[in-house]
C-alpha cells in the first residue's frame, strides 16, 4: 500500500482531500462561471463533505462503543443495532429516499407555503409586509390584464393537447424496423434537445414580416402576407405552435418508450380475432399506454400553463399585453421594472398553482378509478 492510499484511508486524510477537491471545483467555478456560482459551489461542497465526514465519524464513534460491554451508551448502542437488524429491509429504502425527500420539501413544498403566505401582503420584495388579506385576491377579479392572462392560458392548455395525438401518431409511424428509421427518429426528437429560448428565436424569424419563410409563403399565396406576432388575435396561437413543436416531439419520445413494452401476444390474439387499424388501436395498443399517456399528460399540463420563455422571447407580452399569460404576468408584476409587487405575484403564482393541481388531479383520480375498477 502507498504512503498515498495510507493517507486516504484515515478520516483526516479523506477530509483533506475533500477539501482541495472542493477547493478546485470552486476556483475552476469562479474562473468559467463567475463568482456567485463558486459561492454556491463552496457552500454545497463544504456542507456535502461536513455531512460525509461526520457521519463516517459517527458511525466508526458507535461500531468503537458496540464493542465496549462496559461504556455508558452500550445499552443505547446495541438496543440501536437490534432494532435495525430487525427492520433493516423496512427501513432501508427510505433512507435512500430521505435525501431526495429532504431537498423536494426545501426547495417545493416550503416555497409552496411561502407564496400562498405572500400572497396575502403587500409588499415590494425589499421593504416592510403589509398584512392586507385577500386584497391581492380580490383585486384579480377586475384587474383586465389578468383576465386575459387567464384566457390565454385556458387556450394555452386546450391547443397543447394536440400533442397526444401527434405525438402517439408519429410514435407508431416511427416504431418499425425499417432501413433508416435511427435517422428520421434523430430528427424528430431534434426539436426537444434544443433550448426553448433557441426555438422562440427560429419561429420569430420564421413569422418575420419581410423576411420570414411563413410570411413570404402567404404573400405569395395571398398577395399580403401577415405579421402573426403583431397582429393582437393570432399572435397567441403563433406561439403556440412554437411550442406544440417541441413538445409533441417530447410526446413522441413517451409513446415510443410504452410502444416498446406493449406486450406482442396481446397484439397476436386480436388479429387472430379479427382486429386492426382503430379497433387494434382503440382496444389493444391505448390501454397499454395508460401510464405513458399519464406522464404525457402531467408534462403537457405543466408546460402549457407555465408558458413563460416562449412569450418572453417571442413577444415581451405583446402586442398591447394580448400574449400575456399568467406566468409571466407573474413576472412583471414581481419582478419587472413595472412592478416590485411581490404579494401580487405570489398571489397570480397560487392561482397558477391552483389550476396545475386541479387538471393533474383530476386526472390521477381518473386513472385511479379506473384502475381499481378493473
Amino acid at each position: 500500500m502507498t504512503s498515498m492510499s495510507r493517507v486516504l484511508n484515515k478520516p483526516v486524510g479523506r477530509a483533506l482531500f475533500s477539501l482541495l477537491s472542493i477547493g478546485l471545483l470552486v476556483w475552476i467555478a469562479h474562473w468559467f462561471l463567475g463568482p456567485a456560482v463558486a459561492r454556491s459551489v463552496a457552500i454545497g461542497g463544504v456542507s456535502g463533505a461536513i455531512l460525509v465526514y461526520g457521519s463516517s465519524v459517527l458511525s466508526a464513534a458507535l461500531r468503537r462503543i458496540g464493542n465496549q460491554p462496559g461504556h455508558a451508551l452500550y445499552p443505547a448502542v446495541s438496543a440501536i443495532n437490534r432494532y435495525w437488524k430487525a427492520n433493516q429491509r423496512r427501513l432501508a429504502p427510505w433512507l435512500f429516499l430521505a435525501p431526495g425527500c429532504l431537498m423536494f420539501a426545501v426547495y417545493v413544498i416550503i416555497p409552496i407555503f411561502q407564496s400562498i403566505w405572500i400572497s396575502f401582503y403587500d409588499w415590494d420584495g425589499l421593504g416592510e409586509a403589509q398584512w392586507i388579506g385577500t386584497a391581492n385576491y380580490a383585486e384579480m377579479a377586475s384587474d383586465p390584464n389578468m383576465v386575459t392572462s387567464f384566457r390565454n392560458n385556458i387556450l394555452w392548455l386546450v391547443l397543447y393537447m394536440l400533442a397526444l395525438p401527434a405525438g402517439l401518431l408519429i410514435a407508431i409511424f416511427l416504431n418499425q424496423t425499417i432501413r433508416g428509421i435511427r435517422l428520421y427518429k434523430s430528427l424528430f426528437f431534434f426539436p426537444f434537445v434544443i433550448s426553448q429560448v433557441v426555438v422562440g428565436l427560429i419561429f420569430s424569424w420564421f413569422y418575420a414580416p419581410g423576411f420570414g419563410l411563413l410570411y413570404k409563403v402567404i404573400e405569395g399565396i395571398t398577395g399580403q402576407g401577415i405579421a402573426i406576432l403583431a397582429d393582437p388575435d393570432l399572435v397567441t396561437y403563433g406561439i403556440i405552435a412554437a411550442g406544440l413543436w417541441p413538445q409533441i416531439a417530447y410526446v413522441m419520445i413517451l409513446y415510443l418508450t410504452g410502444l416498446n413494452n406493449v406486450a406482442p401476444d396481446q397484439v397476436e390474439a386480436a388479429r387472430l380475432d379479427g382486429a386492426k387499424g382503430w379497433r387494434m388501436l382503440w382496444y389493444v395498443i391505448l390501454p397499454q399506454l395508460r401510464p405513458a399517456t399519464f406522464i404525457a399528460v402531467v408534462v403537457t399540463v405543466i408546460g402549457a400553463l407555465r408558458s413563460f420563455d416562449l412569450v418572453s422571447i417571442m413577444t415581451s407580452g405583446g402586442p398591447f399585453g394580448s400574449s400575456r399569460v399568467l406566468s409571466y404576468y407573474m413576472y412583471e408584476q414581481a419582478l419587472s421594472e413595472y412592478g416590485y409587487r411581490m404579494g401580487y405575484g405570489a398571489a397570480i403564482a397560487v392561482v397558477l398553482f391552483a389550476i396545475m393541481m386541479v387538471f393533474i388531479s383530476g386526472f390521477i383520480w381518473k386513472m385511479w378509478r379506473d384502475e381499481t375498477e378493473r
